[in-house]
């Protein structure tokens, strides 16, 4: 076994192998950016060397860094995790130049799977089954929107070299195909260096299921069973289970052997994933390996209790595989839900910030957290977003499904959008929990998880205005002789009861709560003037308030961020904000709002001429950011006077886009309409 062990990569990944690692007795070495110095992995690890500055392509994509790093801090082995350089043969090559053991499979299956359309081909001769679709040469648009007619709408263009949903477009119609293949071909190149792609049929409402495979170096091939990975969000996985639900035996037998036999087929050695889109009548076809260890690949530890970066370890180390096939057992159900900085109201959109507030269940042996980072952390533009991986384990799926429920409950964060909500929505919802399950269920039940009702329910202003009297009680007793008359908060007036009131804020909406002292611990509160309730409330050594509120008992948590008080109440969080009565500053509304970039990033195209008329909802520029996409529209009908930033310069967070001009005479015709009629 090895001695010391370089992590080439970052966050939870590289937390995750640090424990393997260090029960293992081997030192680690972590790699950081400029971006990354105070780091969750950086404080963990043994060893820390500097890579470059913040831009991956500058520190963690950059092989002589990370080579050097290896070298100058005496590590026999690299361990890639997943992304960045895990899964190319360049990096693998170069590790084994260097001496190095890399912790992954040989250069050449990697290059054989690593390109999509030759992965295909080299399956469609090993007699895999396969999708219909082109994974030729020829990549001329005009060849490839022939193959797509002969294939047959819808289709689906992908990055041969991608992952991750980058570099992939569902196109229904024929018109629409020659602007998704531009659209994927630039972000192929930007997130893998390669703007090759392949089109095939698009499988109407399939399941994404994937087969976790294990090679070692001595001709031993095994499976490890299934996941299921259909809940998907522009084909990025939200969540993962295991076994897949509804999965027989005798089509869990015939996965697993076309898996270890596409493993076999390109000489494959450590963990790889084989991944099948499966039609509703259970055929499957094959989409792509991942030469490399999974996101969702704690699933498969909570159902087999194994761990498979030790596993990797000693396959790398040149260890046989601890276990046969038929010594593999799979037990219960595991559930993963992914937590990511992103705003699910806003198309997902990715959020950065400092986390000021950070708290995670417990872990235990049914309930397991992944995590690169801490509170106090800070979420950058440069790297992927995620917090942290929440994974449970029962006995049973309806076991893990309620074990979900609560966990992500108990999850509080501050600082940043973020998607627990959402998460905690989609696995309540009817469909997941009867495992109707399709890579479509997330617009399926869209108005099931993207409610327009956000209507704070009268408990929670009452909550925070409790936690704020407790609050400033706390503040000024705090240094007070406990037995002086002066130190005294019970609020005592001589001919009427001590009242005050707070004013709070949910978006447009404001409500009053007033308070008033009453007997010993117990309050008055009246919520817009409205009818008092006797109210008594207690901090609980674990920061959660204890509440009477009339005839209910609540536990919630709130926490102060400047003006903001967050409120988390039986599973949901609402961010109400102190307003000041004396002075409340107007809220003008920017005609120009949505033109904006909405975090930083890189300017790719414009999609409009300067001077052009356009109307409400045209595409006018599109930025990259997180490595991702996103199109900013029109806000009204109106004139693009001009971009202030050309394709391919970059831009900082509210950096305004576009120089547009609202068509006002239009706008107060259509009032004046409307008032008419």
């Amino acid at each position: 076994m090895f001695e010391k062990l370089l992590i080439a990569n970052r966050g939870e990944i590289a937390c995750r192998v640090m424990r393997t690692a260090h029960r293992l007795g081997i030192a680690t070495v972590a790699v950081y950016s400029d971006a990354d110095a105070g780091a969750r992995h950086v404080r963990l690890a043994d060893e820390a060397v500097r890579i470059g500055p913040p831009p991956a392509r500058e520190s963690y994509l950059c092989a002589d860094a990370l080579l050097e790093a290896a070298r100058r801090c005496g590590a026999q082995a690299v361990h890639p995790g997943y992304g960045f350089l895990s899964e190319n043969e360049d990096f693998a090559a170069a590790c084994a130049a260097a001496g190095l053991v890399f912790v992954g499979p040989p250069p050449e299956a990697i290059r054989s799977m690593g390109l999509k359309s030759a992965a295909k081909s080299l399956m469609e001769r090993a007699g895999v089954p396969l999708t219909p679709g082109y994974h030729g040469a020829d990549q001329e648009p005009a060849r490839l929107a022939r193959e797509a007619e002969r294939i047959g709408y819808p289709v689906l263009i992908k990055a041969s070299a991608g992952g991750g949903g980058k570099g992939m477009r569902r196109v229904d119609r024929p018109e629409d195909f020659d602007a998704a293949l531009l659209s994927c071909r630039r972000e192929a190149a930007s997130a893998f260096g390669d703007e090759t792609v392949l089109v095939e049929k698009y499988v109407l409402r399939p399941r994404h299921i994937e087969i976790q495979v294990f090679a070692d170096s001595h001709g031993r091939c095994v499976h490890l069973f299934e996941r299921d990975c259909s809940v998907q969000r522009r084909h990025q996985k939200v969540l993962e289970e295991a076994p897949a639900p509804g999965m027989t035996p005798e089509r869990r037998a015939a996965m697993g052997r076309a898996a270890v036999e596409a493993a076999r087929a390109v000489g494959y050695v450590g963990a790889g994933t084989v991944e099948f889109i499966v039609q509703p009548d259970g055929r499957f076809f094959f989409m792509e390996m991942n030469t490399r260890l999974q996101v969702e690949h704690p699933v498969t530890e909570m159902i087999t209790g194994l761990d498979l970066v030790e596993w990797q370890l000693r396959v790398a180390a040149g260890e046989p595989l601890p276990l046969a096939q038929e010594q593999l057992t799979l037990q219960g159900h595991a559930i993963e839900a992914r937590l990511y900085a992103e705003d699910p109201e806003r198309d997902f959109l990715p959020s950065t910030g400092r986390l000021l507030h950070l708290a995670l269940p417990r872990e235990s042996a049914a309930v397991r957290i992944d995590s690169g980072v801490e509170a106090g952390d800070e979420i950058t533009p440069y790297y992927d977003p995620m917090i942290a991986k929440l994974i449970v384990w029962g006995d049973d799926r309806r076991q893990a499904l309620a074990r979900m429920r609560q966990a992500l409950a108990e999850v509080r964060l501050v600082g940043v959008a973020h998607n627990v909500e959402f998460l905690s929505r989609l696995v309540a919802a009817p469909a997941f929990a009867e495992a109707d399950l399709d890579t479509g269920l997330i617009e399926r039940e869209r108005a099931l998880l993207f409610p327009a009702d956000r209507t704070v329910p009268d408990e929670v202003w009452l909550v925070a205005a409790m936690a704020e009297w407790l609050g400033d009680e706390a503040r000024r007793s705090a240094g007070h002789e406990p037995h002086s008359p002066w130190s005294r908060l019970d609020g005592w007036r001589m001919n009427a009861p001590a009242a005050r009131s707070l004013m709070l804020r949910h978006g447009e909406e404001r409500r009053t709560v007033t308070l008033e002292a009453g007997p010993g611990e117990w309050r008055r509160l009246a919520l817009d003037g409205a009818r008092p309730i006797e109210a008594r409330a207690e901090a609980g050594a674990d920061g959660a308030l204890r509440l009477q509120l009339g005839d209910r008992r609540l536990r919630a948590h709130v926490v102060a961020s400047g003006e903001r008080r967050h409120v988390f109440l039986e599973g949901r969080a609402w961010p109400l904000a102190l307003v000041d009565t004396v002075h409340v500053g107007g809220e003008g509304e920017d005609p120009r709002g949505g033109l904006k970039a909405p975090m930083p990033g890189k300017v790719i195209a414009w999609l409009a001429e300067p001077g052009a008329t356009v109307e409400a909802g045209a595409p006018l520029v599109v930025i990259e950011a997180m490595k991702m996409e996103h199109t900013l529209l029109a806000p009204r009908r109106g004139r693009v006077r001009g971009f202030r930033y050309a394709p391919g310069e970059a831009v900082g967070d509210g950096a305004e886009l576009v120089d547009f001009e609202v068509d006002f005479e239009v706008e107060f015709g259509a009032q004046e309409e409307a008032k008419g009629s």
